[in-house]
């Protein structure tokens, strides 16, 4: 990780340096210790250097320091790199010092984060990953893990070139590859306040809430093959929805409960959520199924929001019909929206998570648009997808830490 530059304050302006001033490049390489930075730095310090950047990286317990100084006071530099050839060398590590004019180039115009994961992350795929980087014109500046499980995740951070750009080209490359990329713009909205809402069948749930209620009326196949059409974006959803839900007149109220035991939450879903909460943002679902299941897992997931179609009951009987607003394609786009507002949330910060057809006009109006697991006309429109059965990979997208993750678990925070 590098650690930033100081910024400038009014007591302690900060003072680039320019262009021609001669500076160092030292780096330390070697087995990893306690004491190296420190010590690094306590033997620059008596040469009167100024610190002009820092980078440091460990890797399986090797260590990779550099450090940028200017140059020291006219003649000490000779001492100054025997000095520090000899400390590394009683460190039992190794020293390369470079000597150059300024500090590092200026970042091109146009940053982006571009995440990675893989199951397993292959060194072809991440040659041609960075291969297509270049292609655009972009700089890689960074690259680190995010995690190492339950998929190998990595971050590039690139520069010079546009993220719509570099967000089409490496779509294309990615499905060739067969790995999982997301491009998103660099700033200080990655760190703000957001939104995630999510698709609740096949997204949230393992399960299709409609085929569980069709199980118990004896009609599951028949019912399924009708959802199936549905997400290939093959079926109207509205008549699709009314169709199947006739198949479930006669059927006793009682089994609301029966089907809210059976629902199965997508592996990852607990702690997705959970993560997202102690960041402060505000996690939302909206669905083509039904009340009687969204409303349960709002109340044991903590949810902010849930919206869904509700099943008609009389008498203590399914009718066979759904009542109120149809939360179809366009209406899930449309409650995003309004989750938004009532969240307080501006639309380009909003995530949205889905898999089928219903779920692309709110994918598209979301600032991130997920395709999980999803079918391939999802898969083509969305921002990006994540094709692994883990639903808090999504954290990765988001510049979470596998690391961040465990540390707030272990805390309880």
């Amino acid at each position: 990780m590098s650690a930033s530059q100081p910024q400038p304050t009014a007591d302690a302006p900060s003072v680039d340096v320019p262009a021609d001033v001669p500076t160092l490049l030292v780096k330390i390489f070697g087995k990893d210790r306690p004491g190296i930075t420190a010590g690094l730095f306590d033997t620059l310090a008596a040469y009167s250097v100024d610190v002009v950047d820092i980078e440091q990286v460990v890797t399986r317990g090797r260590i990779v320091l550099c450090a940028l100084v200017t140059q020291p006071p006219a003649g000490l530099e000779g001492d100054l790199r025997s000095t520090v050839h000899s400390w590394a060398e009683s460190m039992k590590m190794q020293a390369e010092i470079i000597s150059g004019i300024g500090d590092n180039r200026p970042r091109g115009t146009g940053r982006s984060h571009v995440t990675v994961l893989g199951h397993p992350l292959t060194a072809e795929s991440t040659a041609s990953i960075a291969a297509s980087i270049t292609g655009t014109g972009g700089n890689i500046d960074r690259i680190f893990r995010l995690a190492k499980y339950p998929v190998t995740a990595v971050e590039f951070a690139v520069s010079g070139t546009a993220t719509e750009e570099l967000r089409t080209v490496l779509a294309i490359e990615a499905a060739r590859l067969g790995v999982d990329v997301a491009v998103v713009s660099a700033g200080l909205y990655r760190r703000a306040q957001r939104l995630v809402v999510m698709d609740v069948d096949s997204t949230l749930i393992q399960d299709e809430v409609i085929e569980l209620f069709a199980a118990h009326a004896g009609c599951e196949d028949e019912v399924a093959e009708v959802t199936a059409a549905a997400m290939r974006g093959e079926l109207d959803f509205e008549q699709s929805l009314h169709a199947r839900v006739a198949l479930l007149a006669g059927l006793d109220a009682s089994v609301v409960e029966k089907v809210r035991s059976e629902v199965q939450l997508t592996s990852g879903a607990r702690t997705l959520i959970r993560t997202l909460k102690r960041l402060g943002y505000q996690v939302g679902v909206v669905s083509g199924g039904f009340t009687q299941v969204t409303d349960d897992l709002k109340e044991r997931l903590g949810l902010d929001f849930a919206q869904a179609n509700t099943l008609e009951i009389v008498d203590g009987k399914l009718t066979g019909r759904v009542t109120g607003e149809i939360v179809d394609r366009a209406g899930k786009a449309r409650l995003l929206r309004r989750f938004a507002t009532e969240a307080g949330v501006p639309l380009e910060q909003t995530v949205a998570i889905g898999d089928g057809a219903n779920d692309l006009d709110m994918l598209n109006a979301a600032g991130l648009g997920v395709a999980f697991n999803a079918k391939p006309v999802v898969r083509e429109a969305a921002h990006t997808a994540v094709n692994v059965p883990f639903l808090d990979t999504v954290l990765y997208l988001l510049g979470v830490t596998r690391e961040e993750v465990e540390a707030a678990d272990a805390q309880g925070a």
